[in-house]
């Protein structure tokens, strides 16, 4: 079960909150009606299961079943229950935190925000897509929700926002994971490789199965055949009067990536007080060397690698992922 929550973030932005009261019954990766395979999901995310957020004029969902429960911010958990607050990256969604989610609520309140501009939160036109937005909205959720002081993790972008609010108000947070997300400067020439990737994609696509080939085989950023990367891409499309279209507009998404790629982060990593994990996929972004020197400019930084993943490494090894981020999530609780 996942439960919307809506929440307020800064200059009134409408949020989705997303709370999983129920484990994972099967491997996701080894379960064909899992939310993997938007297809067969029950999953309330999903974009073919939902009436997805997407720009009125080009998306709409050929099924509309009931909206889940959406409520204020009060929670179902018992009173004392530690909180987690599970943050995507670019492009992601709440709901590829689906089974780390229903995992963690055997002993968490487990909640996954769909941040600004993705997933079923607003997109405002006009809105800003800047750090400080993205940091204040989850540090807003936070407090609506009633989940401080928290755990934070976060993958790619969401690591990025996760660190920073915990470097900028260690009162509500109590312990960091950062899944495969660089420090360093990436520079203007990723940034126009991003732009020519987002103009490659053969938009509209005319099927889901065309979705999941064409990001987990035909994509040119693509190595080796990747069904999880496929099926990955598939959880945020929308069906369109012409086909298939991302829930998320590519522009915005550029604009959100412009305001951390010319900048490197060490000196916030520096300033994170509580315990930090640092997990990256032995075939990610986030090379070893700079995953390390990240462990060690963090006051309590701690690593943790993930074989046969790449960047979307708790998607790509879940079992894996979890199996790297338990020790460290045991400690926390022991403390």
């Amino acid at each position: 079960m996942a439960r919307r929550i809506d929440v307020t973030g800064t200059g009134g932005v409408r949020l989705a909150a997303w709370e999983f009261g129920d484990p994972p019954k099967t491997d996701p990766a080894h379960d064909p009606h899992d939310r993997h395979d938007p297809r067969h999901t029950n999953d309330p995310h999903d974009p073919q299961h939902t009436n997805a957020p997407h720009d009125p004029q080009h998306h709409h969902d050929v099924r509309q079943p009931h909206d889940p429960q959406r409520t204020p911010g009060a929670s179902t958990a018992p009173d004392g229950t530690p909180g987690v607050l599970l943050l995507h990256g670019l492009m992601g969604r709440a709901s590829h935190w689906a089974s780390t989610a229903r995992w963690l609520s055997g002993r968490y309140r487990a909640v996954a925000l769909d941040q600004r501009g993705h997933g079923r939160s607003e997109k405002p036109p006009q809105g800003a897509f800047s750090r400080d937005a993205y940091v204040d909205d989850v540090e807003a959720a936070l407090e609506q929700l009633g989940l401080d002081p928290v755990v934070l993790i976060g993958h790619a972008m969401g690591a990025l926002t996760a660190w920073q609010l915990a470097a900028k108000r260690p009162d509500l947070v109590r312990g960091l994971i950062i899944c495969d997300m660089r420090a360093s400067a990436l520079g203007a020439a990723s940034q126009r490789e991003w732009d020519q990737w987002f103009r490659s994609w053969p938009l509209p696509f005319a099927t889901l199965a065309d979705v999941r080939k064409w990001f987990g085989e035909d994509d040119p950023w693509v190595e080796r055949p990747n069904p999880a990367r496929g099926a990955f891409y598939a959880e945020v499309m929308a069906e369109s009067p012409d086909g298939w279209r991302p829930v998320f507009e590519p522009e915005q998404m550029l604009r959100s990536r412009e305001t951390w790629v010319y900048d490197a982060h060490w000196e916030e990593l520096t300033q994170v007080r509580c315990p930090a994990l640092v997990v990256r996929g032995l075939d990610g972004e986030l090379g070893r060397a700079e995953a390390q020197e990240m462990v060690r400019v963090l006051p309590r930084g701690q690593y943790a690698e993930v074989a046969d993943a790449g960047h979307l490494v708790h998607y790509d090894q879940p079992e894996a992922w979890r199996a790297a981020i338990e020790p460290f999530l045991d400690a926390l609780s022991t403390n």
